[in-house]
């Protein structure tokens, strides 16, 4: 069973422990992961439900219009609020106060472990990707939506950044996957993790560290703290300041983090 596995023969859940309803313009860019690996094994589980809503059919003219030029001027479309808060008003109906309604949009809040967390929490999500130059404002006063984006970064539109939303929640719901994998991954702890290794014991000259071969469990368990601690200073320094850190840790992050002794810092100008 591998990490983000769980067993297969868990009885069928009666009521989702989260269910998600996504609304997007084109239902065929998120249909796809939906249908495989863990998304999939936890939905046939009965611990997760999705649903995907296509924004046109909320529309009410014979072109299905969703998106108009913006006032004010400037380039591209902006997607109309009318049908979009009507699709989600009428999908959620009675659940819409209960709901956690989440836009994804790139000047939104940024999405991280801990904003995964919460939203693993809630019975209901719904997910809306934005499209175009943007989203009409009114949308997310209208809905108290929440604006959440996974980078710093622009996508040609809301549903890839939705599926990983999805996903990162999904996974965190109990009994999607194994407890001890999320309690050991990347960010559970304020830190990235530690590397890992598999057989062979050796590859192209490249080792197994010895000490993941020692048997020796409370070792190992250092060593893997010593080494996610460096991978974080290296890789993700802004994640230090807020990690959970020893005296002796924030040592170790001090010697990691200061010059050679062969190489002094520059001298001020």
């Amino acid at each position: 069973m591998t990490g983000d596995d769980a067993p297969d023969h868990d009885p069928v859940r009666a009521t989702p422990a989260l269910r998600c309803d996504l609304f997007t313009l084109f239902p065929a860019m998120v249909t796809g992961p939906l249908e495989a690996s863990i998304l999939k094994r936890a939905q046939e589980r009965g611990l997760l439900a999705v649903d995907v809503h296509d924004i046109r059919d909320w529309t009410t003219d014979r072109h299905r219009t969703v998106d108009d030029t913006p006032y004010g001027g400037g380039a591209g479309m902006v997607m109309m609020a009318p049908p979009l808060i009507a699709a989600v008003e009428a999908v959620l109906g009675r659940d819409l106060g209960r709901t956690r309604i989440v836009l994804l949009s790139a000047s939104g809040r940024r999405f991280t472990q801990a904003v995964a967390h919460g939203l693993a929490t809630v019975p209901r999500l719904a997910l809306i990707c934005g499209h175009y130059e943007g989203v009409d404002e009114r949308v997310a006063e209208t809905l108290g939506a929440e604006e959440l984006s996974i980078g710093d970064y622009v996508l040609t539109g809301g549903e890839l950044p939705a599926l990983v939303v999805l996903d990162a929640v999904a996974r965190l719901v109990p009994g999607v996957i194994d407890a001890a994998s999320i309690a050991e991954e990347s960010h559970a702890s304020g830190l990235v993790e530690y590397p890992h290794y598999t057989r062979p014991a050796e590859f192209r000259g490249l080792a197994v560290p010895p000490i993941l071969l020692s048997g020796h469990h409370a070792n190992i368990a250092r060593w893997r703290r010593e080494q996610a601690i460096r991978r974080t200073v290296g890789r993700r320094p802004d994640l230090i300041p807020s990690a959970t850190l020893s005296p002796a840790e924030r040592a170790l992050v001090d010697a990691a983090t200061d010059p050679p002794a062969d190489h002094p810092p520059e001298p001020a100008p």
